[in-house]
């Protein structure tokens, strides 16, 4: 997610500066994003931020913002972008864009953006291409309507390719990163990762060649949650909300998906991702 606020062209004091994202930057991170109202843990920033470029913005030695470019191939994702809300309305979103735009290169640019966030992506020539739900609760167990099993670190070299083909990114680090502390879930035409995050667990992504299929990994992931809070991040157009919330996860808020230089898409996909890693890592 992305909450760069105010986008007005005002500029910023010459005494805020922009800098590299660094391990020691984490823990101010973390404030900012409970700031917000975020639920990541400084494990959730430490995940994003091993695997990203980024750029804070200091007030004298405050950070004051945030904001990490992902790289997935082709495609870069723009994510964990925040202003200190005491700073919203001199430029500081703008700024702190700019600089991970550059990072992205020529490369397609992906990002999922707060409502606060939409007219400055607009304005830097982003377009919306949908919404995204965001559905958490207290996981209801169910009996999944297709098989499930279990996967290992082993599988994600193939899983990589099922991912890719749904959605563009080659993400096989990722992957392989979710699949070390979390869970591997396996159905004939798909998969999903389970893994410890912010109050609870999430679930994601869930890439599947058929809603079925998708719809018996997120009742899978529920039933190894039942009890326990779970999140997931559904791409609206793919119709599965009403599902999610049958498992006792409630639709509690979302962003708008939004692209810039989009590729051509093919006219046909083998695999669709069904939900999201994160709304930061799509």
């Amino acid at each position: 997610m992305t909450s760069a606020g105010n986008s007005s062209p005002a500029i910023a004091a010459q005494h805020l500066r922009i800098e590299p994202f660094a391990t020691e930057h984490l823990d101010a991170a973390l404030h900012l994003s409970r700031q917000v109202g975020w639920p990541h843990r400084i494990e959730d920033w430490a995940l994003n931020a091993s695997i990203s470029g980024g750029v804070v913005a200091l007030e004298g030695d405050r950070v004051v913002g945030t904001a990490l470019c992902t790289i997935f191939g082709d495609v870069a994702q723009l994510n964990m972008i925040i202003v200190d809300v005491r700073m919203r309305g001199r430029g500081l979103g703008r700024r702190v864009m700019e600089a991970v735009i550059a990072m992205a290169g020529p490369r397609e640019m992906r990002l999922v953006a707060t409502q606060e966030g939409l007219p400055l992506y607009e304005k830097l020539g982003f377009t919306a291409t949908g919404q995204i739900a965001q559905h958490q609760g207290i996981a209801k167990a169910t009996t999944p309507d297709l098989p499930v099993g279990d996967g290992d670190s082993g599988d994600v070299e193939r899983l990589a390719v099922m991912d890719r083909a749904a959605s563009g990114m080659a993400r096989t680090g990722l992957l392989r990163r979710i699949a070390g502390r979390g869970q591997v879930l396996l159905a004939e035409d798909g998969f999903a990762m389970l893994r410890e995050f912010g109050r609870g667990h999430v679930l994601g992504p869930v890439v599947a060649r058929d809603a079925a299929t998708a719809r018996a990994l997120i009742a899978e992931g529920a039933r190894r949650c039942a009890g326990g809070f779970l999140r997931v991040d559904l791409p609206r157009e793919r119709g599965l909300s009403d599902h999610a919330a049958s498992l006792g996860l409630a639709h509690v808020g979302g962003g708008t998906a939004m692209t810039c230089r989009a590729a051509i898409a093919s006219e046909q996909k083998d695999f669709t991702t069904y939900a999201l890693v994160s709304q930061a890592l799509g």
